[in-house]
């Protein structure tokens, strides 16, 4: 069987940090075209994932043209998804995208769209779906174990990583901070745990308040302040038309010691689930509480024989495989849509000062 021939649009960061390595260790697959605006960049991806025959482009429209690519893996800034993945889709080529789907909901929506208009495939780069512990806790709600989830925790806190490269601090290009960073991967596994995406009501705030602080302690050195024009940390309530409410906690620099990133708490009529320091079950049986901590090092079932249990893997296999079978993707743009519309919606809370309410 000939391999699927991806074209990589975008070889910054993202592409090098997961894209790229990971389609490499699937067989199935051949990365045959790098895009970037930087040409050195792409040579770049070329000599490490591609083959000698590989093809070079600057501009994603050339890549586009090339009737050979079937898959398109789009790594660029935030403001610039929407576009190139529409552009993709309507020459014929299946689309990941990297998380967030797009800047603003809109942008979304005709992503969603011109997937459905085109008949091709759309994913979003929600990784965290495929780690151990959050496909344990997926299938204990399938499983019905926790009962009805009417309230969960969004973590994405981190004490001070703010990252100083690339576009990250760059609203105009980014369209926020932490929030549709590092929360958009917590809010989506709380939606996709609960099997639920019927927003009701939003009210957020985001907060300048450590942003503008000169030679700050930071994981990658001191950000510069006059750059740093998004939110440094953002938090909301959200409630859902079946009266089930999630709290979406998000942070690059707070001053605070409880640091969790992508991960989630889940409180039902059956049982309770957290990530706190590995995945635990609480409950009651018996009369009697308990907590049960879950074991991830060994045993379960693996998604694919031979392949490592790392979550860029298994997200490329799974999106690859969905591609040649011609089934529906782990992350749909559906889901995704409703992640980017709350997402909009805690920013214009925060904006405004009110409570936004959906349709």
């Amino acid at each position: 069987m000939s391999k699927v021939r991806v074209g990589i649009i975008g070889c910054g960061g993202i592409a090098n940090g997961k894209h790229m390595p990971f389609l490499a260790k699937v067989q199935e697959a051949e990365m045959a075209a790098f895009c970037d605006i930087v040409r050195e960049r792409a040579e770049e991806a070329k000599g490490k994932f591609g083959s000698p025959e590989a093809a070079i482009y600057e501009n994603y429209k050339d890549l586009l043209n090339d009737p050979s690519i079937t898959v398109v893996h789009v790594c660029t800034p935030n403001d610039s998804h929407a576009d190139i993945t529409i552009a993709a889709l309507e020459a014929g080529k299946h689309v990941m995208c990297e998380k967030p789907m797009a800047k603003t909901a809109e942008d979304a929506r005709r992503m969603l769209e011109a997937a459905k208009r085109t008949g091709k495939k759309l994913t979003i780069g929600y990784q965290n779906r495929f780690r151990g512990d959050t496909r344990y806790l997926k299938d204990a709600c399938v499983r019905d174990e926790l009962g009805e989830v009417y309230f969960a925790k969004a973590h994405a806190i981190r004490r001070r990583a703010v990252p100083t490269w690339g576009v990250f601090l760059d609203e105009d290009k980014q369209g926020g901070g932490p929030l549709i960073d590092i929360g958009t991967h917590a809010l989506d596994l709380a939606l996709w745990m609960m099997d639920n995406y019927k927003p009701k009501a939003v009210l957020g705030r985001a907060y300048h308040k450590l942003s503008q602080k000169e030679n700050a302690a930071n994981a990658w050195g001191p950000w510069d302040p006059a750059k740093f024009t998004v939110e440094d940390s953002a938090f909301a309530m959200i409630t859902m038309e079946n009266g089930a409410s999630i709290v979406l906690e998000s942070s690059w620099a707070l001053n605070s010691l409880e640091v969790d990133e992508a991960k989630v708490s889940l409180s039902g009529t059956k049982a309770g689930a957290d990530m706190k320091g590995g995945l635990r079950i609480n409950g009651e049986d018996n009369a009697r509480l308990y907590v049960k901590e879950i074991e991830l090092s060994s045993g379960g079932v693996a998604f694919y024989e031979g392949a490592s249990e790392d979550p860029g893997e298994l997200e490329a296999r799974a999106w690859i495989h969905a591609v040649i079978n011609d089934t529906e993707p782990v992350v749909t743009p559906e889901q995704a849509l409703v992640v980017s519309e709350i997402l909009e919606a805690i920013y214009e809370s925060s904006r405004t000062g009110k409570a936004i309410y959906f349709e």
